[in-house]
């Protein structure tokens, strides 16, 4: 008879206590234990990057992970993109360009994306495509996913720049455009 091992961790921001077997891998307790589902069961061997979630801020895929290695520490799902009920940009832009077709891959693609925006603030396509590279998915082709991303970043950017005294309404000049960098 298997013993139960208990750990603390927090999970999407709030700090979760749970019992679970201690061979399961973090995904089942995720699955199973927590009921967050939006992290998919794939592979298992850790080739097709379904089930990745963030543990500490970096991407990993929880079907390696036990779930006894996780304690005291931080994991993010793809559920804990949300904040105050509105979806994170790229969960906007993956929708509207179409980068998600069925659907079975976009949670672990989200999170990786994350994490790569939450380390670089402009990266390239090539940035991106290396950083998502260990997500599988059958439907896209991959260009409207790297398409989602990039348009996460240039809204980002708008968003940052709107906020800069260049690119503000002003009493005496109306409206002022943004010069003609294009998207960055």
């Amino acid at each position: 008879m298997t013993h139960n091992v208990q750990i603390v961790l927090t999970v999407n921001g709030e700090a979760t206590e749970v019992a679970f077997a201690p061979y399961k891998t973090l995904l089942e307790v995720l699955r199973e234990d927590l009921n967050l589902c939006g992290t998919k069961h794939g592979c298992e061997l850790g080739e097709c990057g379904a089930c990745a979630v963030l543990l500490d801020g970096q991407p990993v895929l929880s079907c390696l992970v036990l779930g006894v290695d996780c304690d005291g520490r931080t994991v993010t799902t793809i559920e804990g993109l949300v904040t105050d009920g509105r979806l994170h940009p790229l969960q906007d832009t993956f929708a509207d360009l179409g980068a998600a077709q069925c659907g079975y891959c976009t949670p672990g693609f989200l999170v990786t994306a994350k994490a790569l925006l939450d380390e670089q603030t402009h990266p390239t396509r090539d940035q991106i495509r290396e950083a998502l590279s260990g997500c599988l998915c059958r439907c896209t082709g991959y260009q409207q996913i790297f398409e989602a991303v990039e348009a996460a970043v240039a809204t980002r950017l708008s968003t940052l720049d709107s906020s800069t005294p260049d690119s503000r309404l002003t009493p005496d000049s109306g409206l002022q455009t943004p010069d003609s960098r294009g998207p960055r």
